[in-house]
């Protein structure tokens, strides 16, 4: 996703590519293989200066990873969101919607992705309104084959991600033990933005 999308066949494969790396940056700390793809060229920097947040946002994680250290960016990670006893973040919707971890927000979740049709996958123990699996969730809303319609998503996304997403973003870029992770919410937050955009436009 180096460019603004233009029609429903762009966006769709843009916010996959998006929610995704999104997701597993949120889940896992990137390996050095997933560092290496986000390495941009030199006419990727200089089509940013003239492009939007999101754009430019891109082109700024990218230009992290060309000069991330992957040990460093793996403590940073542990740092952030699992520490001794919790990180210094907590990536859950409950948390921000309500104050309290597993409170109601997360069990209107559960009820939705039921009605949804969607199970946690097996292995996994986080929430399911940690921020990864919301990542994970809205790849497959909006899968052009198997998702569900525009309505439906925006939805969904209105209650249970662009809710609160925005401030975890927001809080991340200022986190004291973010570095490589700064670029990964500012991303985030010009995402959400773009997001919400597209998902208020007429189909």
């Amino acid at each position: 996703m180096r460019s603004v999308p233009t029609s429903q066949a762009e966006g769709a494969k843009a916010r996959l590519e998006a929610y995704a790396l999104l997701a597993g940056l949120l889940r896992n700390p990137p390996t050095s293989t997933v560092l290496e793809s986000l390495q941009v060229s030199g006419e990727g920097a200089e089509a940013s200066r003239r492009s939007t947040d999101l754009q430019a946002a891109w082109n700024a994680l990218s230009e992290a990873a060309a000069t991330a250290d992957v040990d460093a960016v793996d403590s940073e990670f542990n740092r952030l969101f699992i520490g001794l006893g919790r990180g210094e973040l907590l990536p859950y919707g409950s948390y921000y919607l309500s104050g309290f971890l597993m409170d109601k927000p997360l069990a209107d979740l559960r009820t939705e992705l039921a009605r949804l049709g969607i199970q946690r996958a097996d292995g996994v123990s986080e929430p399911e309104d940690h921020a990864a699996a919301l990542c994970e969730t809205m790849v497959l809303l909006v899968d052009p084959q198997h998702g569900i319609p525009l309505p439906g998503q925006k939805e969904f996304f209105g209650t249970y991600v662009g809710a609160w997403m925005p401030r975890f973003f927001e809080d991340l870029q200022g986190a004291k033990n973010a570095d490589f992770y700064v670029s990964v919410g500012r991303l985030g937050e010009a995402f959400m933005e773009f997001e919400r955009v597209w998902l208020s436009l007429p189909e």
